[in-house]
């Protein structure tokens, strides 16, 4: 039998979903994700009958509604769908994502604009955070063009502000679930390694690139081509994620919980090429970072990624705070990436030794691309 389903596909940062209406999908989450799934071709490498784009960037989902809460005016629910895998993940949220959403509530009537900037106060329901967004909204209308860029993203578009608010503990209710600064995993075949745990907007587990035997500066091209590099990443992640208590087997994490924690490696500032051929010099950039993304290569760096890595940067101690030259700014951390460059800073008092992030900001874009009906 098949089934209507309105739906808009919309760009948010360096990633690509289709946003519903809670109300058109079945409140059994068992049902909803079996629609998503096929909604979006999964699983199948080329999503090929579905929505998806077979990349883990362009196989998300957003799910919003109006809020009944007095500090949000949208409720917002992300699912990381897998390409390859009948897996929907619902553990964390997508900051790229994210930044189309104040702009879709405004475009589809869900919040009024207002001239000549329009404020969106987001309810993620995965990490149960809110995120204040700020767009040019002239005449009340949601205007994309503009002269702000960002790495990933052909052309220039008009800029979104995301503010997360009180961002630690997304996902475990604490900045460092595991009470450590730093943990040491011993990896099979490998050895020990260092790690640093951070939940700031999305749950993070970093290490360093020399700890298991890379620079840094890798392209996503380079590591798909490596099986044994790749499952020495997910070997990492999936400890980090045994450690957390989100699956008793790491070996399974890749089913059980693919996307928490997201597996980062950084390294000290150094010149690298992007995947389009452009040089990053080290003295544009306080941190070289790779991310991984449903077990395989981001082609860019998550939003929430690079919020979480800010917070990472300004406690003492942490794998990602090592790697910084004494120049760098917590307002403003520059992170390498594949794509280019993505900043982010975090707002934060320090009593006593213990850190509280008050909050942590970044910049995108977002564009919509289509709006109808999807048939499943």
């Amino acid at each position: 039998m098949e089934r209507h389903i309105p739906c808009v596909l919309m760009r948010g940062g360096t990633s690509k979903g289709v946003f519903l209406r809670r109300e058109d999908l079945p409140e059994d989450p068992a049902l909803r994700d079996k629609l998503l799934l096929r909604l979006m071709g999964s699983p199948d490498p080329r999503q090929i009958d579905g929505l998806g784009g077979a990349t883990s960037v362009t196989s998300k989902v957003a799910i919003l509604e109006k809020s009944n809460r007095a500090d949000a005016d949208v409720d917002y629910t992300f699912a990381q769908v897998s390409v390859d895998k009948a897996v929907v993940d619902t553990k964390g949220n997508c900051g790229n994502i994210s930044s189309a959403v104040g702009p879709y509530a405004v475009a589809t009537g869900m919040v009024e604009g207002k001239d000549p900037v329009t404020e969106v106060r987001v309810y993620n329901t995965n990490t149960q955070k809110v995120i204040v967004e700020t767009f040019a909204t002239p005449g009340g209308k949601v205007c994309y063009d503009g002269d702000y860029v960002i790495a990933g993203v052909p052309g220039s578009a008009a800029p979104v502000k995301l503010t997360f608010m009180d961002p630690a503990g997304a996902v475990f209710g604490w900045l460092l679930p595991t009470g450590n600064v730093t943990d040491e995993l011993d990896i099979p075949h490998w050895g020990k390694v260092s790690v640093s745990i951070v939940d700031a907007a999305n749950p993070l587990v970093f290490v360093k690139a020399s700890d298991i035997g890379l620079t840094g500066r890798e392209l996503p091209q380079s590591l798909e081509q490596a099986p044994q590099l790749l499952e020495r990443l997910e070997t990492v992640r999936g400890m980090a994620a045994q450690l957390l208590g989100l699956t008793e087997d790491y070996k399974k994490s890749a089913w059980e919980t693919p996307a928490v924690p997201k597996m980062t490696f950084v390294a000290p500032p150094a010149n690298y090429v992007t995947a389009a051929g452009k040089l990053i010099e080290a003295g544009e950039i306080d941190l070289v970072a790779r991310m991984m993304s449903m077990q395989k290569p981001h082609q860019t760096y998550a939003m929430t990624g690079a919020m979480c890595t800010a917070c990472a940067a300004a406690i003492p101690g942490t794998v990602v705070a090592q790697c910084l030259p004494p120049q760098a700014s917590h307002n403003k951390l520059r992170i390498g990436h594949p794509g280019g460059i993505i900043e982010a800073g975090v707002e934060y008092t320090m009593s006593e030794g213990e850190i509280n992030i008050i909050s942590a900001t970044g910049y995108r874009t977002a564009r919509m691309l289509m709006s109808g009906t999807a048939f499943i």
